[in-house]
């Protein structure tokens, strides 16, 4: 019997057995981390590195709507936008003036978004794209847009309608 086959008492497993069932176990967490499309989970949103942003339904926006401001219009470049994990809200501005909102939460898996770059709203995780104007896919694996969250300016200052 050879030093891995060796049992040095009742339900002993060997050393092969053992490490058998850590890679079976290493296996299985990583094949559940790329599940499905299912996002009625209603956990803690995945990230992709960063913070994670509770899926809540309204994406942390909730109490906090019309009570503050959000960014300063300076903040949010034309033809661009910026995401505020924090404040559950990703606030663009498509064109001078026309300040949009959208829920941070990419459609497809739940992830946060990670920014806003050439005219898009950027998914890290796998990669979507949504539009600064309606929140709509502009590139997948997403196939629903971003949902709307309507935001006001009052002065210089942007927050939520």
């Amino acid at each position: 019997m050879s030093d891995d086959q060796a049992l040095t008492g009742p339900g002993t497993q060997t050393r092969r057995a053992l490490l058998t069932g850590v890679g079976a176990a290493g296996a299985a967490v990583v094949l559940a981390a790329c599940g499905s499309d299912d996002t009625g989970d209603g956990g803690a949103a995945p990230t992709s590195g960063g913070p994670a942003v509770p899926s809540t339904g309204d994406a942390g926006g909730g109490d906090r709507q019309g009570a503050q401001s959000l960014a300063s219009t300076a903040d949010i470049p034309v033809g661009g936008g910026k995401v505020l994990a924090a404040e559950g809200v990703v606030i663009t501005q498509p064109s001078p003036g026309q300040f949009k909102g959208f829920d941070p939460i990419c459609t497809h898996q739940r992830c946060p978004v990670s920014n806003v770059d050439g005219g898009t709203i950027n998914c890290t995780c796998h990669f979507s794209k949504f539009s600064i104007e309606d929140g709509s896919v502009k590139a997948g694996p997403a196939t629903a847009p971003l949902a709307s969250k309507p935001v006001k300016v009052v002065g210089d200052q942007i927050s939520f309608a």
